[in-house]
């Protein structure tokens, strides 16, 4: 069989067992259990010796997954090693990990780090909510109810949202150990979100936008926070993406930032063009940046400041600011908002934002929308412009006065 995604798919299930094997005596196949389940197998010689290695079932990895995987078993074998024991060992000594804590790290070392570009927040929730509480209970030994103790706890402190967050994250993990075989089963089925999230849409007024504009020089943060704040609302990019940008990103002669591929949440590279009032605060940036690499420096290390530090200054001085309720993605929908009011199409502001698309038509449409996007953010660029300083831009009073003519 030549071995497709649709036929592994397509794969019916019969009263026995069986399996299908690729083309070209590869050893790779896939057997079928009567219930459907479909399992990657690896079948070869080993010392004499015929070997079987599961290399996955699917559904939990891809086809492009098991192959990779029987290219890595395929080169073990070539290097003396025998990859279905050395699987076994690995998965026994995963299974052996006698503590929540020793999971913790399992999960942070195989899945976490290498996979999620929000790892460091798992590893915070984890460290913080999960070790105190059951570092030194036994994996398996964790239930139900512990959960639901935990979560209540961090309800009970005040902190609801924290507590999602929180379930959401021991969910992720102890899915990934049942994977692997590392738990029979997961305590989280079933437990619902403990607080409800009620979808935010706050957005600025002219009057607010301009009290924040300002009211940022009289709060008690720092001048790279306060001016990693503006260029969000300038730019309306992601707060991670603003706070990570590196001048290799900027041009500014042709009045362009390429926010790179791994560091955008989408992963796909995002081209932002920049509006005269955002290349007048790059200038003020770079000026505070005192030559470092990023363009808002951490006060400690050659390093970027976290996107958590700019949400927590800006809770910490919202009375001082004179704007209530805000976050730093308010920045975002507000910038989103003005340029929908402003007359800019949801498919260029989708542009924007460099929201994911997975519709058929988008498969189809490379279209940079470049242009569109620059008119719109310079659109945007004024209209700030004029908030903050009171004044008509001289677009403005050319638009008024053709509208008296």
């Amino acid at each position: 069989m030549r071995m497709t995604d649709t036929g592994v798919r397509n794969l019916k299930p019969k009263a026995q067992r069986y399996e299908v094997w690729e083309d070209g005596r590869t050893g790779f196949g896939v057997r079928v259990s009567p219930r459907g389940r479909r399992t990657f197998q690896f079948m070869y010689w080993h010392h004499g010796r015929g070997r079987r290695m599961t290399l996955g079932v699917y559904g939990q990895i891809t086809l492009a997954d098991a192959r990779v995987l029987h290219a890595e078993a395929k080169k073990a074998l070539t290097e003396g090693r025998d990859p279905a024991a050395e699987t076994v060992e690995q998965r026994r000594a995963e299974r052996d990990a006698e503590t929540v804590a020793d999971l913790v790290e399992l999960y942070l070392e195989k899945w976490a780090r290498p996979r999620k570009r929000s790892a460091a927040e798992d590893e915070r929730i984890l460290r913080k909510e999960v070790i105190p509480t059951w570092g030194k209970l036994k994996a398996q030994d964790v239930r139900r109810r512990d959960v639901i103790a935990l979560l209540d706890g961090i309800v009970e402190r005040g902190a609801p949202i924290g507590a999602n967050m929180t379930l959401a994250c021991i969910r992720r993990m102890l899915s990934w150990a049942v994977d692997r075989d590392v738990l029979d089963a997961s305590p989280c089925l079933s437990i619902k979100a403990p607080a409800p999230e009620n979808r935010r849409d706050r957005a600025l007024s002219d009057d607010e936008i301009a009290t924040f504009w300002h009211g940022l020089d009289g709060a008690d943060m720092s001048e790279t926070t306060r001016l990693a704040l503006r260029l969000q609302l300038a730019t309306a990019q992601r707060r991670g993406e603003v706070a990570n940008a590196e001048w290799s990103e900027f041009d500014r002669d042709n009045a362009l930032w390429v926010i790179p591929a791994a560091k955008a949440k989408n992963a796909e590279m995002h081209a932002v063009p920049l509006a005269p009032l955002v290349l007048d605060l790059l200038d003020a940036i770079e000026a505070n940046a005192g030559g470092a690499s990023h363009l808002f420096p951490s006060p400690v290390g050659d390093k970027p400041i976290t996107p958590s530090s700019i949400s927590h200054a800006l809770r910490n001085n919202r009375d001082k600011i004179g704007v209530t309720n805000l976050t730093p993605h308010d920045l975002r929908r507000t910038a989103a908002t003005r340029m929908a009011a402003l007359g800019v199409e949801r498919l260029v502001l989708s542009r924007v934002l460099n929201h994911v698309d997975n519709s058929v038509t988008s498969r189809y449409d490379t279209y940079s929308y470049l242009d569109e996007k620059r008119a719109a953010l310079e659109r945007w660029g004024r209209k700030l412009e004029e908030i903050v300083s009171g004044k008509l831009t001289p677009n403005k009073v050319v638009e008024l006065a053709e509208r008296r003519l």
